[in-house]
């Protein structure tokens, strides 16, 4: 409130209208608040919205010139995460996610190094389909990663090296990376797809698929073994860890009925994704509301499931907001105008070499914010604008930018998805992230711990004596 309060009080600058100042002051305020998280985000962007619509800056019943104070709702990318996000709880309610990374895990898991490419297959394969770094990561990989590395006696401090570090850091980055291969694999990327909309550059979810697959993958084979390389684990051996998934998966039994209609909706949502709107005519969001309503019509997910997806409405509201005070921070000039500043100072030095500018700083801001979303929502709009003023190809620079703002995740524990801290923070945030599925992803020290038996009581983790 001080912030934007002060910005208020500044004279409207040249090339603006007062509107746009005031707009630009209001989603200023909005991302500070953010990231100092004075509230959670969806309660900042309430305000926020409120606010707008309050003042006129974006009117309930917009005019010629205005933006919708509810304009944000009817955006389709809002709803293609939000629906993506529905679908990625029937694959953690199915056990679908876990028997996937069990399996890559049984196949390459003899060697730690091989533990890091199960898990990378794993990540590849669940990413067009859980938009969520944490879900992912958190939900999924980190309770097995954390069962690999205690069963070795790795523990956060001193033990950390054995196994977990190398571990938790690998399926950090490696998360990173995948979050950058899809459109629908992390909730940031429909807001940029979005932003780059209202500049008149359109990504599908096919064009960034084409656009990240081959880099991606070459980063995916890269990762685990330069990582390996440089900060390599002290137990290079783990012939268990493969044993225990075979097991697992065989106590598992056969796919079960809503695993099989899942893997075959999953399909059906990608060759969609991929082909659907230029084959067919149909639109990404509308794939995405077919993969749900067939995942209703046989039952693997009913409505008091999608009703209690708190997470994925929650997303839905904030994502509005946010798209639209974007769409009217663009529609009232104030892009264009921030555009022209930075292309002022990255002028004469030619189209080429201001990208690489543009990316590099894009890239490194993104230490001083503690949100993926913030960072992506406060920049890469104005970004994009001046490497469009500057004379970048439109596809080029809205690519390399997004996938920039997704690989800078990476720099920092804080940086976004469930980063390389969560070995450090141990069996809390553990809980955290996966809160009651703990009893069912948490098997594998329990199989492996010798001389102790782990037992889960409630959301506790409890340790108790000899086998």
């Amino acid at each position: 409130m001080i912030i934007g309060l002060g910005m208020l009080l500044i004279p409207t600058p040249g090339g603006l209208e007062p509107r746009a100042w005031h707009m630009l002051a209001l989603f200023v305020a909005t991302i500070v608040a953010i990231i100092a998280k004075v509230m959670p985000m969806g309660a900042v962007c309430l305000v926020a919205l409120t606010i707008s619509g309050l003042f006129g800056l974006t009117p309930v019943v917009p005019g010629k010139g205005d933006v919708g104070m509810l304009s944000g709702f009817a955006n389709s990318t809002i709803w293609l995460i939000g629906i993506a996000m529905l679908l990625s709880r029937a694959v953690i309610k199915t056990g679908l996610g876990r028997r996937v990374a069990l399996f890559f895990i049984s196949v390459f898991g003899k060697k730690m190094i091989g533990v890091a490419y199960g898990f990378a297959l794993a990540d590849l394969v669940l990413g067009p389909g859980i938009p969520s770094a944490s879900a992912r990561g958190g939900g999924i990989m980190y309770p097995i990663m954390q069962s690999v590395a205690t069963a070795y006696g790795s523990e956060p401090g001193p033990t950390a090296r054995k196994a977990g570090s190398f571990l938790a850091i690998a399926i950090s980055q490696i998360d990173t990376i995948v979050c950058a291969m899809f459109l629908t694999a992390m909730a940031g990327n429909p807001i940029m797809a979005s932003m780059a909309g209202d500049l008149g550059v359109h990504m599908s979810w096919t064009s960034w698929f084409v656009g990240a697959i081959v880099p991606g993958l070459v980063a995916l084979i890269a990762l685990p073994y330069f990582l390996y390389k440089i900060y390599p684990p002290e137990i290079k051996d783990s012939p268990e860890i493969a044993a225990f998934a075979r097991g697992e998966l065989k106590d598992m039994g056969p796919m079960s009925r809503a695993e099989k209609v899942l893997t075959a909706d999953f399909v059906l949502l990608l060759l969609l994704w991929i082909v659907g709107d230029m084959a067919f005519g149909i639109n990404a969001t509308v794939s995405a509301f077919i993969g749900l309503a067939i995942l209703m019509v046989t039952s693997i997910m009913t409505w008091e499931d999608i009703i209690k997806e708190k997470a994925a409405w929650n997303t839905i509201f904030w994502f509005a907001v946010l798209v639209m005070m974007a769409g009217a921070l663009n529609t009232y000039g104030v892009v264009g105008w921030i555009a022209k500043g930075i292309a002022r100072g990255v002028g004469g030095i030619g189209w080429h070499m201001g990208l690489v500018v543009l990316i590099l700083v894009f890239f490194y801001t993104r230490y001083f914010f503690a949100s993926a979303v913030a960072h992506i929502s406060a920049m890469y709009a104005a970004f994009l604008a001046t490497a469009l003023a500057l004379g970048a190809p439109p596809m080029l620079a809205a690519m390399s930018l997004a996938y920039t703002a997704l690989l800078s995740m990476g720099l920092t524990q804080y940086s976004g998805g469930p980063g390389p801290a969560l070995f450090g923070s141990g069996y809390k945030l553990h809980r955290t992230l996966v809160g009651r599925q703990l009893p069912v992803l948490h098997p594998l020290a329990a199989h492996l711990v010798r001389g102790r038996r782990r037992m889960v009581q409630g959301d506790r983790l409890v340790v108790t004596g000899p086998r």
